[in-house]
């Protein structure tokens, strides 16, 4: 039998740190961290991301990670701790357990992202 999203998301969350909406934003603004919006583009156009976040879309997110490729983004060799969050939280559950696949060691993801933010009265920016 075929596998799923909820088993793939459910295998990716039991593997990587899972972090609350209070925890996550107790995070803002400690340099040592690095909050990235794994959503499409036209998602954070219409909605903003985190202050401060960087973005790095699902679809895009192998090529951004590896520094052998000419797409990549230097925020992922800095060498912070990564945070990473979408809609709702499953593709950041994924994107951090394809991080951690992938060679980066201090990645987490939080649940319910921008839904479970927004629902708890914090703001988005919009460049």
């Amino acid at each position: 039998m075929a596998i799923g999203f909820k088993e793939l998301v459910a295998a990716a969350n039991a593997q990587v740190e899972v972090l609350d909406v209070d925890a996550a934003s107790q995070m803002l603004g400690d340099d040592s961290v690095q909050f990235i919006d794994v959503r499409d583009g036209n998602e954070v156009a219409d909605s903003g991301m985190i202050a401060g976040a960087a973005h790095a879309s699902r679809g895009m997110l192998e090529f951004k990670i590896d520094a052998e490729c000419p797409m990549h983004d230097p925020v992922f060799s800095s060498g912070k701790r990564f945070v990473f969050y979408c809609g709702t939280g499953g593709r950041s559950a994924l994107s951090a357990k394809l991080a951690m696949d992938m060679g980066l060691e201090q990645v987490a993801h939080m649940a319910g992202g921008v839904k479970a933010w927004k629902d708890s009265g914090r703001d988005l920016e919009k460049s």
